[in-house]
């Protein structure tokens, strides 16, 4: 079974996979030590360790290196934050995938924002964008495709309407060759389990301190839990209060 094979069957409604997301080829190594599954990346913990801001800020060329350099440190799976694509054109979205694929990544997450604005690709437009990112990774590659509608708007205004939305979007994406659906900030259970059952794709959903638990994602037909930013930023914060101990 090939590692893209290997990914794909991880994802199960019900019982998800979980991804404590890396930053580089050691932390990778971590959390490979932990019994993971797959290892995956996160674009805003790559962009802090690296000095730089999320948004597709760390250079096309250093987040392939780092990609190649993860994927070298461990057997696992490997999925990589590849933000916008780095490209709003086809061509070059298909030409950024394959260099992608060349680092030995299996998988990606990709999102729907235009990067860098509070705006969000139009439906119709993003499926395009999918094709030609498809058009360049192939078809064992594991294109996780990202809505930013919730993370653009208050978890309050998390409705009805918006889940509709989301429901739209994903249908769409999936019909345009995305294997997963990323719904980072939705944390209403209820909402999630709209999506789950309507979008005919692995749904993945977003950890968030002090929210819902593994249990609960799977009890709404979550497939995939993914960490993000957050076991980046509790070594910081950990890595901070040593040296406040070792220098007192």
């Amino acid at each position: 079974m090939s590692k893209f094979e290997t990914l794909a069957k991880l994802h199960v409604a019900g019982d998800p996979l979980v991804l404590f997301n890396a930053w580089d080829a050691g932390s990778a190594e971590a959390v490979a030590k932990s019994g993971a599954k797959a290892v995956a990346s996160g674009s805003a913990s790559v962009a802090m360790a690296n000095g730089f801001g999320d948004g597709q800020e760390v250079p096309l060329d250093e987040a392939l290196v780092n990609a190649a350099r993860i994927v070298k440190a461990v057997d696992l799976p490997v999925t990589i934050d590849f933000e916008g694509g780095y490209s709003e054109d086809p061509g070059g979205l298909a030409a950024n995938g394959r260099r992608l694929v060349e680092t030995g990544a299996i998988g990606c997450n990709f999102e729907d924002q235009v990067v860098g604005t509070d705006r969000i690709h139009d439906t119709g437009d993003q499926a395009t964008r999918i094709r030609s990112l498809r058009d360049g990774v192939g078809v064992s590659f594991f294109i996780n495709a990202r809505t930013d509608l919730f993370l653009k708007v208050k978890a309050d205004a998390h409705d009805d309407a918006l889940v509709e939305q989301a429901i739209e979007r994903g249908k769409a994406y999936a019909d345009a060759g995305a294997n997963g659906y990323f719904i980072p900030a939705l944390a209403n259970l209820q909402l999630v389990e709209r999506i789950s059952r309507a979008v005919p794709i692995p749904v993945n959903a977003m950890h968030l301190p002090g929210g819902p638990s593994r249990a609960d994602w799977a009890n709404a037909g979550i497939a995939r839990v993914s960490h993000g930013p957050f076991p980046y930023m509790a070594m910081q914060e950990w890595l901070t209060s040593e040296a406040k101990a070792a220098l007192s």
